[in-house]
């Protein structure tokens, strides 16, 4: 397999880094190790704060976007100057539950049972807890780590049943504990929502139980129980006051801490607070932006401020990419913007771009569904002012977390996560991934090695055209898709037809990842349930994998 050369370039202005810019070609190498790195020199424990965005597009966070982003991100951008850009960095799925089950467990998340679509606020749990499967946060834990998950969980909880003929609204029993939760897959504490804050029940979770009784109804999209003193405009700042005083608790402890800080934002519901309405001059939806950025910028303030910046390594990222939802009525305001916004293309002046250059966004197989802003600080060990254009993926956590605390994952755990601390250090001599897979709203597959990206569907399969639910539907498409993303990173020339090589070697390599159950070195492993990478080659509307409640 032909090498790729990390590049890291000093922090300049930034604007038109987010194309691909691969020169690797692909070919065939039954092999599932990577190119090995020199071994990382000896880390200590290092604390180790992962943000996790919702819904935040690349051209969303200024020092990526350029000139086509509108939105002040101060605080991002001063991270990235003293930290890590990677430029070509994804979420294992282009919406939420799937990537942050990738994220905690360091497995793609088309191997749990959840083959496409979310989960919603009263869903049950889907990490395997069963199954004795393992998360980053186990294994911090078991390293002596104080861990906490502070925000939007969206992976499922057991609510307590309310007992029979009682009036308890909604049927749950708000007086009871909650099974199968954060507080049971590694994570000491908890304190945050079950879901998407447009999803009901309204409720901060305190750990494994309520933080109060749901006696009120309210509807922030969804319609359903909630706290008679939860709104919506309180949950980001309490998720950023509550972080910021974890860090400054731990850090007088002078006890190594993994904190994980899944925000509520900017997913809908578009909800700035008093202090950032109107603070943009663009809308509703910039607003938000800026107070994401805020947010990132208390921990950050928290960090430094206790002293501890040079022994904690500190990543901000997105689940997936900008959600359509920015641009309803109401919320995107005069920011005016622009989706599908390829490279070749002139910028309109006037225009915001969520997603860079990138074609779609949230919900697609296309790169604006799964191309994320990524940064990384740790100062002293990562170089100030650097870009990294080595593909990473955020199942990659769980080995990182693992190379630093020199400790190897079982055959088991962490099947799809390679470590990207040989990027992180600057020892890198290769790309540290073989390949990365991706997965669509809809159970969409793509596969992607150096400059090749190879989606395994006609459409978007997802939320954006062309697909089944827009006139004309996938009539006269190819079954499939091939993009040269070195020279085509806005996926406009489709060479299915033409590459068919490279379609061959793709295909057979996406096949052995999901047979072997893995795509790194180890004993073969099984997925939960049948899995069907061709699942969208047919383009035909899938059927909702969970209920809405």
């Amino acid at each position: 397999m032909k090498q790729m050369k990390s590049t890291r370039r000093r922090f300049l202005s930034v604007a038109g880094l987010t194309a691909a810019g691969l020169t690797v070609g692909c070919k065939a190498d039954s092999a599932l190790a990577a190119p090995k790195a020199p071994k990382a020199p000896k880390l200590g424990k290092p604390n180790v704060i992962f943000i996790l965005a919702d819904d935040w597009g690349i051209g969303d966070v200024k020092c990526f976007g350029g000139d086509r982003c509108k939105i002040a991100t101060p605080n991002m951008d001063a991270l990235a100057k003293k930290g890590m850009m990677f430029m070509d960095a994804h979420s294992s799925s282009s919406v939420c539950t799937p990537t942050r089950y990738g994220v905690l467990t360091g497995r793609y998340n088309w191997r749990s049972r959840l083959k496409s679509g979310v989960l919603y606020g009263y869903d049950k749990h889907l990490i395997e807890v069963g199954d004795n499967r393992k998360t980053v946060a186990n294994l911090m834990r078991d390293n002596g780590y104080t861990t906490a998950c502070i925000g939007k969980w969206h992976l499922g909880m057991d609510m307590p049943k309310a007992a029979a003929g009682s009036k308890s609204m909604g049927g749950i029993n708000w007086k009871g504990k909650i099974k199968n939760g954060p507080t049971a897959v590694g994570f000491d504490s908890y304190y945050g929502i079950s879901a998407s804050l447009d999803m009901p029940p309204y409720i901060w979770i305190k750990d494994d139980g309520f933080d109060g009784e749901c006696t009120v109804t309210k509807a922030f999209h969804r319609r359903g129980p909630a706290h008679k003193d939860f709104f919506d405009y309180d949950v980001l700042p309490t998720i950023a006051k509550k972080s910021a005083e974890f860090v400054t608790a731990q850090a007088a402890a002078k006890k190594p801490f993994f904190l994980y800080m899944p925000l509520n934002a900017p997913h809908t519901p578009v909800s700035p607070s008093k202090a950032f309405k109107g603070k943009s001059g663009l809308g509703k939806y910039a607003d938000f932006v800026m107070e994401t950025d805020w947010a990132v910028g208390e921990v950050v303030k928290a960090v430094d401020a206790a002293g501890i910046a040079e022994n904690t390594l500190i990543i901000v990222t997105a689940d997936n990419g900008c959600s359509p939802a920015a641009n309803k009525k109401g919320a995107g305001g005069s920011l005016g913007i622009t989706f599908n916004g390829a490279k070749k293309d002139p910028v309109k002046p006037d225009a915001h771009y969520p997603c860079g250059i990138y074609r779609g966004h949230k919900a697609d197989i296309y790169e604006g569904g799964h191309r994320v802003p990524f940064i990384a600080q740790w100062v002293g060990k990562v170089e100030a002012g650097s870009t990294c254009t080595d593909p990473t993926c955020l199942v990659d956590l769980y080995a990182t977390c693992a190379e630093i605390l020199d400790k190897k994952p079982d055959d088991f755990n962490a099947v799809d996560s390679v470590s990207m601390l040989p990027n992180l250090l600057g020892t890198a001599t290769g790309p540290v991934r073989e390949a990365t897979v991706h997965h669509s709203i809809n159970g969409a597959f793509s596969i992607r090695q150096g400059k090749w990206k190879l989606e395994f569907c006609p459409g978007s399969g997802g939320w954006s055209a062309p697909g089944p639910r827009f006139k004309g539907g996938l009539a006269g498409l190819p079954k499939q898709q091939l993009y040269d993303l070195s020279v085509d990173p806005g996926e406009q020339n489709n060479l299915y037809t033409k590459e068919t090589e490279v379609v061959k070697t793709l295909t057979a390599l996406m096949k052995q990842y999901v047979d072997q159950g893995r795509s790194t070195p180890g004993k073969p492993q099984k997925n939960n349930g049948p899995t069907n990478y061709l699942r969208g080659v047919s383009g035909a509307k899938p059927k909702k994998s969970a209920k809405k409640k």
